[in-house]
């Protein structure tokens, strides 16, 4: 008896956005999602890196290998740094389609500096393209998804934005805040069939330029697109999760809480005693946020603090 092969997932009758999509990893879900089936807007301006410029080149060429292999596409143009641009980038879907079932944001930008040394504009600059741009086009899309009770949203998030890096606060802070958007949307979106989760993603793309990549092991973003596939197929069984994609290895990446020390008062002495507990992380707790994390964080401490005020008493 010879294994079956699993049945393609595909995309027949789905539309799906794509920020950023004229190059790099943006290029390369595109590409795979066409290729399976979706109807695509390619959306990019054709921005440098620092998020300059226009040029609508990238996206034209990227349609032109979609249509040429026998899918769909449009070309946006539109910038996801305005209100006005986002809602543009899904308009144009709307408009081209008559639906969006797929929202992927992976519109980005870099501006680097020390955190003593960068200027607002260039903290803006980037927040605008990440995590405005991220709001931009889940707020429209999101309507939308929930009135046709289905969707599947796909924001990118960073190492950086977890674990953080030097230079590169404004890009930290925009990909931490893209977690906390896409939880939100998990949450409202539960019952309405629409799921929200997180790509963390590492690929050798243009904002790799400048880096000495040569001990790097392979890391196209082809190695990337099949997970991003996968959060944005209706096969997808998890929201408000965020998956890891680097060099080959898919993981998933989660926040987790130690179960603390409980006292019912605290002297700052008593906490300098207490750190090695309090930091323990050997029985973590791991909180989902579909369909209750927040509840569940709050109900599990105050049982904590119940139980042990009544041994107090």
């Amino acid at each position: 008896m010879t294994d079956q092969p699993a049945p393609e997932l595909r995309f027949d009758g789905r539309v799906a956005v794509i920020t950023g999509a004229g190059r790099g990893l943006g290029r390369a879900y595109a590409l795979l999602l066409a290729s399976k089936g979706a109807r695509v807007v390619v959306n990019d301006p054709g921005a440098a890196i620092s998020g300059e410029s226009v040029d609508a080149g990238p996206a034209e060429e990227v349609v032109a290998e979609i249509v040429s292999a026998g899918g769909e596409a449009v070309v946006s143009t539109a910038s996801v740094a305005t209100p006005e641009g986002g809602q543009a980038i899904i308009d144009t879907a709307v408009e081209h389609f008559g639906r969006i079932d797929i929202l992927v944001h992976n519109a980005g930008n870099n501006r680097y500096a020390s955190l003593a040394e960068m200027t607002y504009e260039d903290f803006d600059a980037v927040l605008d393209v990440h995590l405005r741009g991220a709001f931009h086009v889940v707020r429209p899309a999101f309507s939308l998804m929930c009135d046709a009770g289905y969707g599947r949203i796909v924001l990118t998030s960073s190492i950086g934005g977890i674990y953080g890096n030097k230079n590169v606060a404004n890009y930290a802070a925009s990909k931490a805040g893209i977690i906390g958007l896409s939880n939100v949307a998990a949450l409202e979106g539960q019952e309405f069939g629409v799921k929200s989760n997180v790509i963390v993603p590492a690929a050798l793309t243009r904002l790799a330029e400048g880096l000495d990549t040569s001990a790097y092991p392979p890391m196209g973003p082809e190695l990337t697109a099949p997970a991003v596939g996968w959060l944005a197929h209706e096969n997808c069984s998890i929201t408000g999760e965020m998956l890891v994609a680097i060099a080959g290895r898919v993981a998933r990446a989660f926040i987790a809480e130690t179960p603390g020390v409980y006292r019912p008062s605290w002297t700052v002495e008593e906490v300098d005693e207490q750190m090695a507990a309090i930091r323990d992380t050997s029985d973590p707790w791991i909180l989902p946020v579909v369909p209750s994390a927040h509840l569940d964080h709050i109900t599990k401490s105050f049982a904590i603090a119940m139980e042990g005020s009544a041994h107090v008493g």
